[in-house]
């Protein structure tokens, strides 16, 4: 196989031009207007998809997204440190023509093969024991560095751009899991609970001192936090480990956000969540992407199931794309006009467009779910 042009994620980050001011965006995602439907591409292209594109006659605009219209806003991250702060100097182990080994941050060994992928798997994890914790620990405790830099000019400059203001923090089932791996995370909630609380209550401290500094200073959109934690059988956390561990995590840092005018809490998820969607409603999220329909993320039943208290990025399977143009039609008109109608979601592909998607199909795509959002938009002034 000929080596990729476009092989890291920075070569796969798209180029859009955002239409949607920040007060539109975020009343549109909290339900307090609904004017006009709003259409986005959330990651782009998988590896290896834009050179099958090149092939097919792509332009460079077409390459990098630049040439396709979405509706959606513009955003910006206030540049504070709210997880990890320091770790293991990075190390190339081995590097062949088929993958790449090397020592993360974190200590652990990653493999990564070469043109398949643009994130590694860990092959060992740090943490074992509280003692391992304890070495690390203070990668996650607060200082002042945390709050480094120019951050809050950086943070009004965004709000002056009219740009939704956006601030994160650590999973509550993501971070552990790098550290323990997930085999071991889900085995430690039964036989060693007392580690999880206390890495959950260090990074609950910390992101709310972080947190505290920043929202007296600028008032932020939306708490954004990855957890990744779901395949197509379901989450691998329940609702008895969320209630337990993540959420008084969780609620520590949104109650503070949202007592000082945040409006969303935001978490990215692939996977089957919903055996844990009520637990996490409680514990303060308010939004969810990308909503996959291959893991029965189905948005229609979603939306008619928990109305207005959850929006949602994503939702459009990336699957019927590399199927007929009748599929795509029967998708589209499917998802779109009920979720047009009730407001409280960026319509988009559920994540990164599969391999052996015809450059053609996107465009159809794209072409045909224009026609079905304008058609539906309509009415929503009429």
């Amino acid at each position: 196989m000929p080596p990729l042009k476009w092989s890291t994620h920075a070569d796969l980050a798209i180029r859009k031009t955002p239409t949607v001011g920040r007060q539109e965006y975020l009343d549109h995602l909290t339900f307090v207007r609904n004017e006009r439907p709003l259409f986005t591409e959330i990651f782009g292209p998988i590896i290896g998809l834009k050179e099958e594109w090149e092939e097919q006659g792509a332009t460079p605009e077409e390459l990098d997204f630049s040439a396709f219209r979405y509706r959606c806003e513009a955003r910006g991250m206030v540049p504070v440190n709210t997880g990890r702060l320091g770790g293991y100097p990075e190390e190339v182990l081995e590097e062949t023509e088929e993958h790449r080994i090397w020592r993360d941050a974190y200590g652990r060994t990653m493999k990564m093969p070469k043109g398949k992928a643009t994130l590694g798997l860990p092959l060992d994890h740090p943490v074992h024991t509280m003692d391992d914790w304890r070495r690390i620990k203070h990668w996650y405790q607060f200082s002042p560095e945390r709050l480094a830099g120019d951050w809050e000019a950086q943070a009004q400059g965004h709000l002056e751009a009219d740009r939704v203001l956006g601030i994160s923090i650590p999973g509550g089932f993501d971070e552990p899991r790098q550290l323990l791996g997930e085999e071991a995370l889900c085995i430690a909630y039964y036989e060693d609970p007392e580690l999880v609380h206390e890495m959950l209550g260090t990074l609950a401290e910390t992101a709310f001192r972080v947190l505290d500094e920043v929202t007296r200073r600028v008032r932020v959109d939306v708490l954004f936090v990855h957890e990744d934690m779901a395949g197509k059988s379901g989450p691998l956390a329940g609702p008895v480990q969320i209630a337990e561990f993540i959420a008084p995590y969780y609620r520590r840092c949104w109650d503070l956000l949202q007592e000082r005018g945040a409006r969303l809490f935001d978490q990215d998820s692939d996977g089957d969540m919903n055996p844990v969607i009520e637990s996490f409603l409680a514990a303060g999220i308010n939004c969810m992407h990308p909503m996959e329909p291959a893991a029965n993320m189905d948005i229609v039943a979603i939306r008619a199931r928990y109305g207005q208290s959850l929006a949602f990025h994503g939702g459009l399977d990336k699957h019927v794309l590399r199927r007929s143009k009748e599929e795509i039609t029967r998708e589209l008109e499917t998802k779109i006009p009920p979720l047009v109608q009730s407001g409280g979601c960026v319509l988009a592909l559920d994540h990164r467009i599969p391999n052996g998607t015809p450059l053609a199909h996107y465009k159809f795509y794209l072409a045909k779910a224009w026609e079905i959002l304008e058609r539906e938009g309509a009415r929503l002034t009429a």
